[in-house]
């Protein structure tokens, strides 16, 4: 018996995937079909797999072509597959040509000529295609990233591009040219500026994913979730973290209460910042930066009421721009901190503790893709890691992208949290609850 062997993911199956098992088949007298799985497609930077595992094998199944149906999980798992099923050809698609051959030493390779003008991407793309307009100021750098990560999602185009640290009479006149060239518009502008800017785009239709916090005050954050819910827009919060694969995982193995109860909560984020005081008020402060990233797991994990006290370090105090803010939150039945600085240096990780075990992300967590979950009998440790596609933003994107598509929010990031995150920055500005460890000026 010839046994034949292929792999794919199989997404969205199409004519051009069926033709290609029915030529692969025709090779042998037994065809297997490895369905990669959604992590080993993650890990090689298919982010935008729109059906799910169970879903795309049992397509497969459908088209009667399969003699068998495997999973692939695992770089280097071809080899152990063809010899673990005596396989005697390989085979793939032609754009793969050279790729595979490696394989030579174990079987056959045989690269099949694909059916002209069909493919799963294309599908994609054309079924959920989003104009995106970048709107930014002096953060460049991250600009650019969302611009290069957006290549990679398919179904999205940057159209346009807008500076927003001007502050001229035009600018609403440019800034609503701006909208028009686009569906959504994604906004990395100084804080201060995010309720104005989110709400004249709801206003005119437009989708918004802007970084956190996406006001000031808790009240500015309710009415523009309010508003996009009454125009039927996407609002989103953009912060990177709650994106990734690791941090998820994480959240769910603490809630599903594998460390136990949870009792404390350590998050820590700083980042240094060379300092000019000709710019100091159109930068972003630690508060802002950092904030809303480090609270993200203390209102996700703990949701009942608290009482605060904030500390903080001011490089200018009179427009509240601090290099270092520690604060310590006290729960119904737990405590949390959180340490944040643009001007001060500490070590990144967060440390949730919890009656059984405790979960622990080194530096920096909030970029990571790897964390552990740590017992009294070391034997009962575990680590886990995921893959981090683009800092977080590619995944973000495409989270938006298909809450767009779904017509309803993205579960990432609770509105709850959203409006828990204000009131916090709320109350650094109003100087409630806040005491200032020592002013510059």
């Amino acid at each position: 018996m010839v046994k034949v062997i292929t792999y794919g993911t199989y997404d969205v199956l199409h004519e051009g995937h069926i033709r290609l098992l029915e030529r692969a088949k025709a090779l042998g007298d037994y065809l297997i079909v490895g369905v990669t799985s959604d992590d080993f497609d993650r890990s090689r930077g298919k982010i935008n797999v729109k059906q799910p595992l169970t879903e795309r094998i049992e397509n497969v199944r459908k088209t009667g072509l399969a003699d068998e149906i495997i999973i692939e999980e695992y770089e280097g798992q071809k080899i152990d597959d063809i010899q673990q099923y005596n396989v005697s050809i390989f085979t793939v698609g032609s754009d793969w040509e050279g790729y595979f051959d490696y394989l030579k030493e174990y079987c056959t390779v045989v690269y099949l000529p694909r059916t002209t003008g069909i493919s799963s991407s294309e599908i994609r793309s054309e079924n959920q295609q989003l104009n995106i307009g970048l709107l930014g100021g002096f953060e460049e750098t991250i600009l650019n990233k969302y611009y290069q990560e957006s290549t990679l999602v398919n179904g999205i185009t940057v159209t346009t591009l807008l500076n927003s640290s001007k502050n001229t009479e035009a600018w609403l006149t440019e800034y609503e040219a701006f909208l028009n060239d686009c569906d959504a518009v994604y906004i990395l502008s100084h804080p201060a500026r995010h309720y104005q800017e989110i709400k004249y785009a709801l206003e005119k239709g437009k989708h918004v994913l802007c970084e956190s916090p996406l006001a000031l005050n808790s009240q500015e954050t309710k009415e523009l979730f309010a508003l996009a819910e009454r125009k039927q827009l996407i609002l989103m919060e953009a912060i990177k973290t709650a994106y990734s694969n690791a941090y998820n995982r994480l959240i769910l193995l603490v809630k599903t209460g594998k460390i136990g109860k949870v009792v404390s909560i350590d998050a820590t984020c700083t980042s240094l910042q060379n300092f000019n005081n000709k710019n100091l008020e159109s930068s972003w402060n630690s508060i802002c930066a950092w904030g809303p990233t480090a609270m993200l797991p203390i209102f996700q994990l703990l949701n009942t009421s608290y009482e605060k006290q904030i500390y903080s370090l001011f490089e200018n105090e009179k427009i509240k721009y601090d290099n270092f803010t520690k604060i310590n939150f006290l729960f119904q039945n737990a405590t949390a901190s959180i340490k944040v600085g643009r001007g001060v240096k500490s070590e990144g990780e967060l440390v949730i503790s919890g009656t059984k075990g405790y979960v622990y992300v080194p530096a920096p967590w909030w970029k990571t893709d790897y964390f552990e979950l740590r017992f009294e009998d070391p034997n009962e440790n575990r680590r886990y890691f995921y893959p981090l596609e683009g800092e977080g933003i590619r995944l973000q994107l495409l989270a938006f992208s298909k809450a767009i598509k779904d017509g309803r929010k993205s579960p990432y990031i609770q509105t709850e949290v959203s409006e828990r995150i204000s009131e916090v920055i709320e109350d650094f500005y109003s100087g409630k609850d806040l005491k200032i460890i020592s002013s510059y000026n």
